[in-house]
């Protein structure tokens, strides 16, 4: 059950990211939030899987700052390729 705090406050910190990185209108409204969420889920999991339990700080650090942290990283390079690829698009019908 304690997983469920960490995905909401991924989830809370990607939906914060989302409105805080440019580009904003190149991604949908939940593409950073859902990838905040689900690689908290990963990293939780896999943690606990390794044996550290609920009560340990570096749990709660770990997935929620490196969903977050993921999160940035995948929403940087998605919306910097998509923008590219929009400049492309817009250069080719100008004619340029």
């Amino acid at each position: 059950m304690y997983i469920l705090l960490a995905l909401v406050a991924a989830c809370a910190l990607g939906i914060a990211l989302h409105f805080l990185l440019p580009h904003r209108e190149l991604r949908g409204v939940a593409v950073t939030p859902a990838i905040a969420t689900a690689a908290a889920a990963l990293i939780y999991t896999g943690l606990q899987w390794a044996g550290i339990a609920e009560d340990n700080g570096w749990l709660w650090l770990a997935s929620i700052g490196g969903g977050v942290v993921l999160a940035l990283l995948a929403t940087l390079t998605l919306s910097g390729a998509q923008r590219l690829h929009s400049d492309a698009q817009a250069k080719a019908a100008l004619g340029i």
